[in-house]
């Protein structure tokens, strides 16, 4: 929201106050508040009837620090608020009358009164960004309305990422971003998932920790600072630093929840019933059996939503019409080694029979005068479930339940953007925040009630909406998009821009939801699909099995649904990392490579897991550009060596495109391409990519509950490669990717292999020396 007209008026209507004269800090315990005039105090006069804005600093965990702004600090405050975890953390302080030092591990905040108002925060000894003269800002308004923004500085060469799932342009720069939560589809300034939170390419993060409408310009009102405002008193925000990128999302991740661990399964191939389809078992079977007989290894099949009646959505249960003997179905389908995903939403029509039960015991949402909020929006007559009561949320769950029982493994929960704000919450909760904060109440509740019935680690959601702490529920969806190469683009733009905020794993609706694609764009968007954290086909109103494209999408489903299984020690391995660490599997290129400059500005590539750079191709000649960092890179498919730091151009068939493997890395393959969830370690062959001389490389094999099984280092000095393994209690190999013989091999023996020597560890050998 912008408040200036140009830089040096205000906007009519509007009255700015900003921080000009420290009047004194104080420290409570580990935080330091700040007491700011408005205005020069030259006499003990001028401290009547003026405005006195204060800012406190603290930090909840290291390398972290916590800002509170605020004008009136009494207005009652009403939820919802983010879950945030905090640590024990060792603050260093130094208060110097004007000037005063918050330390937090290495990052600092620094007050500097002699300026008027300079607050800088710094990493080491390095000016990360700050708040300067007319930066921070309280505002009064039109209506009795009242704000409160912060400008932080944003340098020469700085970019901005992330702030949610958004389909704008990759770099936020230039932009005005709201974070709220609508149903805008993946072509608009909209977005389902809002997070207001942005990392900046200098090395640190920034989160407003409000869960109602955030407002940015970000360089597009004051073009060297990135302001975020809110309604109301009171402004908070973390400044979150790190060594580089990837710490930095981790300590986010700390802050606000790590992303759970998905199970095996459901990195395989899904295939959906599509949308307004017609369907029943008759149907379901032709496409899963016709799956099988093309050899096109399927893990997932998902119901969309007329698995329950029209009208009816939702009522948890199965049109019986279509679907007689719901259980006998599910056991059939499972029997043929797939699990089930069903798709809902937080919705009861009032044709359900399950609206007069919400409505009589308080279920639902209300209006101020005590009725269910209802509109004919998507169900006619639907209403709300409300989260906020305990008893709702063990209603909802105890429905679910019944279908898990049935056989049902997963679910899609569809929808929680559409969010009225003219409503009652059971608990009290502010309608305004509990728009964007509704959704993460809703996945909760589903995902808690998988984790309950199936296990930790076994519970998965394809979640359309989320904000900040969402995360936690993987895994997430681009929503609707359209059947084009510009929409697949986009796509891919919103799962980057979600990744740097916090989520690890994303899919997309592969070859786009709206219209149906042209084969062309169907087989290049199945390759970007499959290369994808997780994998769907699913569409609107037209199946999805390649058959109905051509033949040739035949071919191009089952290479890369067989290339996907085949990495999964890779892939999951790198699952692991995305749940401990807070990365993205899908990784943008400055996230790898934040010292690149070239890396800065890409969305039309991206690093899958830490080793392997995935370049789509967008257009139906099969041209694509992709930038490769500097080393010696190897397409995995058809074992090219490229020389990096420079721009490649190239002419890709169907059946490849740039999957490269950065140098100096080992991509552990599988002996298994069927099925995503099996025994990684056992006979899993090691990959070994372009080790230079004095460098290292390694690999680590997890099992499927995360257990490390196999790690595989390999050292090279001069000719000779020393392999080092711990924990090989089952057999494996290393293939010398591009090399094709070696004089000697200690502790093994060697082979010709089509990629390269195959080198086999002596029975029980832990280390194994080989001479190129």
């Amino acid at each position: 929201m912008k408040f200036t007209d140009g830089y040096w008026m205000v906007r009519k209507g509007y009255e700015l106050q900003n921080p000009v004269d420290i009047r004194d800090i104080v420290q409570n315990g580990d935080s330091i508040t700040v007491y700011a005039a408005t205005k020069r105090i030259e006499k003990k006069g001028d401290t009547l009837n003026g405005t006195l804005l204060k800012a406190t600093y603290s930090s909840p965990m290291p390398n972290v620090i916590r800002v509170q702004l605020n004008h009136h600090k009494g207005k009652v405050k009403q939820g919802p608020e983010f879950e945030l975890n905090t640590l024990q953390t060792d603050v260093q302080i130094t208060n110097e009358g004007k000037n005063a030092v918050l330390q937090s591990g290495d990052l600092q905040v620094r007050v500097d009164g002699s300026k008027g108002w300079d607050v800088g925060f710094y990493y080491g000894s390095k000016r990360m960004t700050g708040s300067a003269y007319k930066g921070a800002g309280y505002i009064t308004g039109p209506n009795d309305t009242s704000f409160y923004r912060e400008q932080l500085e944003l340098g020469i060469g700085e970019y901005v990422y992330g702030l949610g799932e958004r389909f704008t342009p990759f770099v936020k720069n230039g932009q005005v971003v709201d974070v709220w939560n609508e149903d805008g589809g993946t072509s608009s300034e909209q977005a389902y998932k809002n997070i207001p939170f942005y990392l900046s390419n200098k090395g640190y993060g920034v989160f407003v920790n409000h869960p109602e409408k955030v407002s940015y310009e970000i360089a597009s009102e004051n073009v060297s600072k990135v302001q975020f405002s809110v309604e109301g008193e009171s402004l908070e925000y973390f400044i979150i630093g790190g060594a580089d990128p990837k710490e930095v999302l981790d300590n986010y991740t700390k802050l606000t929840g790590k992303p759970a661990l998905p199970p095996a399964w459901t990195f395989g191939l899904w295939l959906t019933t599509s949308f307004t389809t017609d369907y029943d078992e008759a149907t379901v079977n032709h496409f899963v059996d016709g799956m099988a007989e093309r050899d096109l290894p399927l893990s997932v099949f998902h119901f969309d939503c007329f698995w329950m009646k029209e009208y009816q959505w939702c009522d948890f249960e199965w049109d019986k019409d279509m679907f007689p003997d719901p259980e006998g179905m599910l056991r059939r389908l499972k029997d043929k080694g797939l699990k089930i995903c069903a798709w809902i939403n937080p919705y009861i029509a009032e044709k359900s029979y399950l609206f007069d039960e919400g409505m009589e015991n308080g279920y639902l949402v209300k209006t101020a005068d005590g009725s269910v909020w209802q509109w004919d929006l998507w169900q006619a007559g639907m209403a709300l479930v409300d989260f906020t009561n305990p008893a709702a949320v063990d209603w909802y769950k105890g429905k679910l339940k019944v279908l898990i029982d049935q056989g049902v493994d997963c679910f899609k929960t569809d929808f929680g953007e559409r969010i009225p704000t003219n409503v009652v919450y059971y608990d009290g909760s502010d309608p305004q925040k509990m728009h964007n904060y509704y959704t993460f109440l809703y996945n909760k509740a589903v995902f808690e009630v998988l984790e309950e019935n199936l296990g930790k680690n076994e519970a998965a959601l394809f979640a359309r909406s989320a904000t900040v702490g969402g995360q936690q529920f993987p895994v997430h969806w681009g929503g609707d998009c359209s059947s084009t190469f510009e929409s697949m683009a986009e796509s891919l733009r919103g799962g980057l821009s979600l990744g740097l905020s916090g989520f690890g794993f994303w899919s997309h609706d592969i070859s786009g939801f709206e219209m149906t694609a042209p084969p062309e764009v169907y087989k290049r968007w199945v390759q970007f699909g499959l290369l994808s954290s997780h994998s769907r086909l699913h569409g609107n109103e037209s199946y999805r099995v390649p058959w109905l494209f051509d033949e040739e999408a035949v071919d191009v489903v089952r290479d890369f649904t067989k290339l996907k299984c085949s990495l999964m020690p890779y892939i999951y391995n790198s699952a692991v990392e995305s749940s401990v660490r807070g990365l993205p599997m899908m990784r943008p290129m400055v996230l790898e490579y934040p010292q690149d400059p070239t890396c800065a500005t890409l969305d039309l590539q991206y690093m899958f897991g830490d080793s392997i750079l995935v370049a789509p191709i967008f257009n139906n000649e099969g041209d694509v550009q992709y930038y490769l960092p500097t080393g010696t890179w190897t397409n995995f498919l058809t074992g090219d060596q490229i020389e990096g730091g420079r721009w490649i151009s190239e002419n890709h068939n169907f059946r490849t495109l740039p999957v490269m493997v950065k140098p100096n890395s080992i991509i552990a393959v599988g002996s298994e391409n069927g099925r995503p969830d099996y025994d990684f370690a056992d006979q899993v062959a090691l990959h070994l990519f372009e080790l230079g001389e004095g460098r290292t490389a390694e690999a680590v094999v997890v099992n499927k509950a995360a257990e490390t099984e196999l790690t595989v280092k390999a050292v090279r000095s001069g000719s000779s490669i020393q392999v080092s393994a711990e924990g090989a209690g089952k057999p494996w190999t290393l293939v010398l990717r591009g090399i094709q013989t070696v004089s000697n091999v200690e502790g093994g023996t060697s082979a010709a292999g089509e990629q390269g020597v195959v080198i086999t560890p002596a029975s029980g050998a832990s280390s194994v020396t080989i001479q190129l």
